[in-house]
């Protein structure tokens, strides 16, 4: 049961995109523990300023106090019914052979993500070649 979780996909958000891969190859970049595997929502707190509010053109304004609220957020990635972001093929140490995930966002931001994350050399080439890496483990 554990190999048929490992090979479903998984998002993992970080500022200024993410990237989609499959569970187990997560796991084995980034350990067991790594908080991104088991996402919770984030806190957001909106603050909204005073103004006036018209119901119907021409009719009376309604004025209304500034206010804030706190929201959850829960992990999300930009996606339609056509694959989203750009493939990327990853080799890592300890992997047998190229693995495919899909990077949304600047794929700078993804190297900067994988270097500050990963467990165990790690390196990445996009669809055009441009190849990121490696990027030195972190203990």
């Amino acid at each position: 049961m554990a190999e048929d979780l490992d090979a479903r996909q998984i998002t993992l958000n970080y500022e200024g995109g993410s990237v989609e891969m499959a569970i187990g190859n997560a796991k084995d970049i980034f350990g067991d523990d790594f908080a991104g595997l088991d996402p919770g929502p984030a806190l957001v707190q909106v603050a909204v300023k005073s103004h006036s509010r018209t119901r119907v053109i021409g009719g009376p304004s309604t004025s209304i106090g500034s206010y804030t609220y706190t929201y959850q957020q829960w992990p999300t990635s930009q996606a339609s019914n056509a694959a989203a972001g750009d493939v990327i093929l990853m080799t890592w140490q300890g992997s047998e052979g190229a693995f495919t995930g899909r990077v949304s966002g600047s794929m700078a931001d993804a190297a900067s993500f994988f270097a500050a994350n990963t467990k165990k050399v790690f390196a990445f080439r996009t669809e055009r070649g441009t190849e990121y890496g490696p990027f030195a483990a972190t203990l």
